[in-house]
């Protein structure tokens, strides 16, 4: 049987048995998911699983990026120096003398004892969302080193080289069509292969003795492949969708509708408001989705000044709720406030943020994370939990164990796909033949026309999955009608 053969075969490992042509409970068959499930989730499967591997793989690295920095840019990051910090404009001062052609913008003070403070400029020279850092020793108030940062995280170059592996292979806008692919079929390729293991494991339950989701059945050396390949599909599947709906949202066409629909429902992370009151103009906000992403903000119309406030505003913005490590955004006109803001670090849960009047001292504007809405909440944990941030160390090698669970159902996959190809010698190119065909002419209409609802908005809401889903169709279209046009064995 060649690849192009979709003649009625034998079914799946995981079919239920045959009896006279048809299954023990084929009069019931018609009002369950499993045969539309078997088929879809083979062939999403077989042609979008290459690259939810290779999107696995450059995640698990992605993973532990944030540990990999600490220890490659360790000279830039931490120093051995004791005794009290210097005053932190005597720290930013000495950045800007070694950086006097660059705006200021920005300053995140040291977050702990042996770490350095981060002052940052922006540099014309730079592409989107990366800024030049200039680090220095707090005790000291010395700079240490140099190096372009990228995004509010302030990644460095190492691990911002090894997100925009993860994101795009370096291929530009066009390779970030192969994350989105990935992220948007690995929920339903997840959820339907859940619809598998759970009508296997009620059949091997029925037949013999207990046995649970969560355990594989190594009593049928044929068929190990299949019990571990859905057993550790079971045990990563909760990480497995909360990464899709994740990786989603960074995503280039179903992201901007994740975007708008935030919109529409108040979902979007809130921003303080800098603009001092009494002045002329609309709000102007800081923080938000995209805080200190840009890189042609201007510089402070006075930049001395502006340093010898900085003193002053830390010390009010501590005393406001901002106790952890935090970014202070330096505004660029005499009507504007301080921007203060947590940043997003390893085992950081909540955001705050303030706005200070460099002049009076007086806090203009201040956002608890507590008074976020509940989706903006449950986003930055989902997107802190996806970048390894959110547990720190233990989020990383829980990512690297997922990743590599997934890596392993793949190829677990294949092997049973290629095992399963026909070994007469008359076949070329033999691979295992897909499922029975007619899938929705088993399934009951009650579950086919919502099922088909259900597709059409989904492919308009998450634009790949439609497009692929409709190539699958019409290469299965095709198959069929190959199929029919060849004579009879």
């Amino acid at each position: 049987m060649s690849i192009t053969d979709t003649r009625p075969t034998e079914e799946p490992a995981s079919a239920p048995p045959e009896s006279g042509g048809r299954s023990r409970s084929g009069d019931r068959r018609g009002l369950r998911l499993y045969p539309l499930a078997m088929r879809l989730h083979f062939y999403a499967g077989v042609f979008v699983a290459p690259f939810i591997l290779i999107a696995t793989l450059t995640g698990a690295l992605y993973a532990i990026a944030p540990t990999i920095e600490g220890f490659v840019s360790r000279d830039l990051l931490q120093v051995d120096t004791t005794g009290p910090e210097q005053a932190l404009s005597a720290q930013v001062g000495a950045a800007v003398a070694a950086k006097p052609d660059l705006p200021l913008v920005a300053v995140a003070p040291a977050p702990s004892d042996g770490e350095t403070t981060r002052v940052l400029f922006n540099d014309p020279a730079l592409g989107d969302s990366e800024r030049l850092s200039v680090f220095v020793d707090p005790h000291t108030a010395q700079p240490v080193g140099e190096a372009v940062v990228y995004g509010s995280g302030g990644a460095l170059p190492l691990r911002t080289w090894i997100s925009e592996f993860h994101r795009s292979l370096h291929l530009g806008e066009t390779g970030r069509l192969y994350s989105e692919l990935a992220a948007s079929w690995l929920w339903v390729i997840a959820l339907f292969g859940l619809v598998l293991w759970v009508h296997r494991v009620r059949k091997r339950r029925a037949k013999r003795s207990a046995q649970w989701l969560l355990a594989p059945d190594l009593s049928e050396p044929k068929r190990r492949k299949l019990n571990w390949h859905g057993a550790i599909g079971f045990w990563i599947l909760p990480v497995v969708l909360l990464l899709s709906a994740t990786g989603i949202t960074w995503s280039t066409y179903a992201g901007e509708n994740v975007t708008k629909l935030r919109e529409e429902l108040s979902w979007t992370t809130p921003a303080i408001d800098v603009k001092l009151p009494g002045t002329a103009g609309p709000a102007q906000s800081a923080g938000g989705d995209h805080h200190s992403a840009g890189h042609t903000a201007p510089a402070p119309v006075d930049p001395a000044g502006r340093i010898a406030q900085l003193d002053a505003v830390w010390e009010i913005a501590r005393a406001n709720g901002i106790t952890q490590a935090a970014e202070i955004a330096i505004p660029a006109k005499p009507e504007k406030a301080f921007g203060v803001k947590e940043l997003r670090n390893p085992g950081t849960y909540t955001i705050d943020a303030v706005a200070i009047d460099g002049v009076t001292g007086a806090v203009t504007d201040q956002l608890a994370f507590a008074d976020w809405p509940l989706m903006a909440k449950l986003t930055n944990w989902g997107i802190a939990f996806h970048m390894g941030l959110l547990f720190g160390l233990p989020n990383q090698l829980l990512l690297l164990a997922v990743a590599l669970g997934l890596a392993a159902m793949i190829v677990l996959g294949y092997l049973m796909w290629w095992q399963r190809r026909p070994t007469r010698k008359s076949s070329r190119f033999a691979v295992g033949a897909a499922p029975r065909r007619g899938v929705l002419r088993k399934t009951s209409l009650w579950i086919t026309v919502p099922l088909l609802a259900t597709a059409v908005v989904v492919g308009w809401f998450v634009p790949l999955v439609g497009l692929s889903l409709l190539g699958f169709l019409i290469v299965d279209v095709a198959l069929g009608l190959a199929a029919r046009a060849q004579p009879s064995a």
